[in-house]
């Protein structure tokens, strides 16, 4: 009896110290805490707590009439036969600086379906401002809770300046349920991105190229359809890490597209013989064959058409309709190369970007717009079957860092919340890893001496001497 009591106690004294670890914990992590997070971790002990009472009310329970295994043993054979079980969905609640994050099981008849009808009673009882159901595998569902609009919560990027490392992989920001948004450039040609002056546009853009310029494996080339020199735009801190860059003189612009379209053809040219594949993203970007990524910022700049008899005016048009020829070709033909083109405009119309371009690209964004047709040009024409969703009600100053796009895998529209790098952090990850830039024409004649492959290029003239980055 003694010794039975000894290991109560012992027993007794494990539970008490885990308890007690357990609260230390919980403690630390709540006084560490934002002060949104704190907001957060009550709200899912408020969630935990009244589940059993709110599932019940909400539908989310089914009765089972089958008594449990124990029940049938303990049955007395002449008496009552056992009471139906309420069966409630296990949950399990994780709480961020938004809201909460609930994963719960399903039921018969309790499954994604009757979670998804049941979302707007939810978002009462948890007091959100809108909650979403998503599947989260065979048998559960994923219910996001979000207190306060990630939309309208400004949110800054602080780039680390460490080699990204899966360069597939774009971050753009948070949806309206504070969910990371990613989306793939393996295999994309082209990225449009529209939206008024001041709608965030630039900083969108700024947040990839610091992002990315850690790796050697990516090399971009900029034409500003807005300034003349760098140092007077939006570029003038990243320079650094560009291997080129034009503003909007359209003879400067004209040789930049035309030497990338000449990288193309080479580079279709021996992809075989050098990487053993057709396409460029069976193996990945490299620092001998990396990728190559053009920014025509407000691009409007070098398509626009001339109208006019004197001769300046049929030189101009005759070299914005060679510009939209290079970039098509560039759109159309660098995908398998390992080459992108982003093209930003205010409207992405006919008129600003050819629809031979635009249509082709995969990935589009807009940011506010002020018409249904600029929206629709940016996003395609189902977009006025989604008014919440449309860029047209993005134009309050709140909404500033705001996009819309379409999601593979998901219907509709998803809003997301870009953040802003700030030029100081632009500045600082340039200087730091300006050493990396190198001509990505260079890189190729060195893989080609390397390889012992033939150089195509060998009776063009020569590209300005650029150090190489080492691998």
């Amino acid at each position: 009896m003694e010794a039975v009591t000894g290991y109560a106690l012992d027993a007794l004294l494990a539970v008490v110290v885990l308890v007690g670890v357990w609260l230390v914990v919980t403690v630390v992590r709540y006084v560490r805490a934002d002060r949104g997070t704190r907001v957060s971790m009550r709200q899912a002990v408020r969630v935990r707590w009244g589940w059993v009472r709110l599932a019940r009310m909400a539908g989310l329970t089914v009765t089972d009439k089958t008594p449990s295994l124990l029940a049938q043993i303990t049955a007395q054979k002449d008496g009552p036969a056992p009471a139906p079980r309420v069966l409630t969905p296990k949950i399990k609640v994780t709480p961020d600086r938004f809201g909460v994050i609930v994963r719960a099981r399903t039921l018969p008849q309790v499954g994604l379906e009757e979670y998804q009808k049941a979302a707007r009673f939810l978002a009462d009882a948890w007091r959100c401002t809108r909650v979403s159901v998503l599947p989260d595998g065979p048998g559960r569902v994923v219910i996001r809770g979000v207190r306060s609009d990630p939309l309208t919560t400004p949110t800054e990027h602080r780039p680390t300046g460490r080699p990204p490392t899966d360069l597939t992989r774009w971050e753009l920001g948070v949806d309206e349920y504070a969910a990371k948004v990613c989306v793939s450039l393996a295999n994309v040609p082209g990225v449009t991105v529209a939206g008024t002056p001041g709608a965030g546009k630039t900083s969108g853009v700024n947040r990839f190229v610091c992002d990315f310029a850690p790796s050697s494996s990516v090399q971009i080339a900029t034409a500003d359809g807005k300034v003349s020199r760098a140092s007077e735009g939006d570029y003038a801190d990243l320079v650094k890490r560009m291997f080129a860059f034009c503003g909007d003189d359209l003879d400067e612009a004209n040789a930049l597209f035309k030497r990338l379209v000449e990288l193309r053809r080479r580079r279709s040219s021996v992809i075989r013989d050098v990487l053993g594949v057709k396409n460029m993203w069976h193996v990945g970007p490299s620092p001998q064959w990396p990728l190559t990524v053009l920014i025509i910022d407000e691009a409007h700049t070098f398509f626009r058409e001339y109208k006019g008899s004197d001769a300046e005016t049929k030189r101009l048009a005759a070299l914005t309709a060679e510009n939209a020829r290079l970039v098509e070709d560039l759109v159309k033909k660098g995908r398998s190369v390992g080459i992108l083109v982003i093209l930003i405009s205010q409207k992405t119309t006919g008129d600003a970007i050819p629809t031979f371009i635009r249509d082709v690209c995969p990935i589009g964004l807009s940011f506010a717009q002020k018409t249904v047709e600029a929206a629709v040009a940016a996003l395609g024409d189902d977009i006025r079957n989604w008014p919440d969703a449309s860029p047209v009600t993005l134009q309050d100053p709140a909404y500033v860092g705001v996009a819309v796009m379409a999601m593979q895998g998901r219907p509709g529209y998803t809003r997301i919340r870009t953040p802003y790098v700030s030029d100081a952090d632009a500045a600082r990850i340039a200087e730091a890893t300006s050493h990396l830039t190198a001509d990505p024409t260079l890189c190729l004649d060195a893989l080609l001496d390397t390889t012992g492959h033939t150089n195509p290029g060998d009776d063009m003239p020569d590209s300005p001497a650029v150090s190489l980055a080492k691998p």
